[in-house]
Order: C-alpha cells, then structure tokens, then sequence
C-alpha cells in the first residue's frame, strides 16, 4: 500500500452535471467516472453527515441496497473508510473541508481535504488490543491504495483511499 503515490494535479478534477443539489460532479479523466462532493466547513455532526452522504451516493450508484453478501460488505467498507478518514481530519488536521466520492465500474475513491499539515499513517506497531490509532490501519486494510496529495505551496492536503467496486 503506498502512502506517497502522488495523483497528478487536475487528473481529478470536477465538472457540474447541471439539475440537482449541486453534489454531483463528473470528471473531464477517466471514462465513466462519477463524482459526489460535499463541503465540511462548520458542519455539525461531521462523521454522521460524512457517512450519510457516502451511503446516498452507494445507493444512487446501485451499490445499495446491497444484492449480496458480497456487496454489502463493500458498501460497508466504504462507509466505514469514510468515516476513518472524516475522524482523522478531524482529530488531526483542524477539521475536514470537504469530502468526495468518485465511483467508476472498478474502483471507489474516497477523498477529504483539510487544511492540516500533518502526515498520516498507521501505528506501528498497530497494537489492536488499546484504544485509538487503528485509522489507518483500517484504511490500509480495506483499501486498495491510499495517499496524500498536496500542492506546493498551499496549505492542506487531500487524503484518499480506492477501494475495489463489488463484482
């Protein structure tokens, strides 16, 4: 699992897709890639909001209701890194300012920005019997890969996770 991999500027970037509550975004990249962005700053129940938004994207990209086993446990894979990462900003990097979800046919990607200069990575030795560090170590487990993107000089940095789409 890499936590250095860079994804080069604008690979990622948005374009409105026009009617709706302004969430939906679609990407000039990769073909068929959908995306779901949901700004953070001075929101009240982060993680909560966090998790709802992720399960209402699952749901409008077919991933929920769940058909299997299979996919539910991708669903809630996704959720729970979701909230990993929400959390971490949160405790971490003086608080997440927005989250996005792109969804293509093979690979779920997961992205908070925040203002933090922090590094994140997971605990080692990962020490599974106490309380807190198990973030990361739970992004790296469920994930496919996971980074940290940052552009010179700007504060902040997005914080992302790719997760394999169910079969």
């Amino acid at each position: 699992m890499s936590t250095t991999r860079q994804q080069p500027p604008g690979d990622l970037g948005r374009e409105s897709e026009g009617a709706g509550d302004g969430a939906d975004a679609a990407s000039p990249g990769p073909v068929g890639r959908r995306w779901r962005t949901l700004p953070l700053r001075q929101v009240s129940g982060i993680v909560p909001t966090a998790r709802d938004f992720a399960r209402q994207a699952l749901h409008d990209w077919g991933w929920l209701p769940a058909s299997s086993a299979d996919r539910r446990a991708a669903a809630e894979d996704v959720l729970l890194v979701v909230s990993e990462l929400v959390t971490n900003a949160c405790l971490h990097a003086e608080g997440p300012e927005e989250l996005r979800i792109a969804c293509t046919s093979k690979v779920l990607r997961v992205e908070v920005v925040d203002g933090g200069a922090g590094q994140p990575a997971p605990r080692t030795p990962h020490r599974a019997g106490r309380p807190g560090g198990h973030g990361m170590f739970i992004v790296q487990r469920l994930c496919l890969d996971w980074g940290v993107q940052r552009v010179p000089g700007e504060p902040g940095k997005t914080v992302w996770a790719e997760l394999a789409a169910p079969a």
